[in-house]
């Protein structure tokens, strides 16, 4: 599954993007959002308050409760703030 993270969850994950193999048991964003934060230090950081980011499946905004299935990519983005 290609993953790829934007503005400060790049910054804090600290790569752009990454392929990963997801254990069976990710099913949902929430289950995704929730694993991430088991790889690593820079992950729980950009993770600690997962209702804050927003998710893309193949492109397309979703919510928490959006099943993986067939998802090729999956993006992560900080709130957005307009200016």
């Amino acid at each position: 599954m290609k993953l790829v993270y934007f503005a400060w969850v790049r910054e804090r994950i600290g790569r752009g993007e990454e392929e990963l193999d997801l254990p069976s048991s990710v099913q949902t964003v929430a289950d995704l959002l929730e694993w991430l934060k088991s790889l690593g230090e820079g992950y729980q950081e950009a993770l600690k308050v997962p209702k804050a980011i927003r998710v893309a499946i193949n492109h397309e905004h979703v919510d928490y409760h959006e099943r993986l299935d067939g998802a090729r990519e999956i993006a992560l983005f900080p709130p957005m703030t307009g200016g």
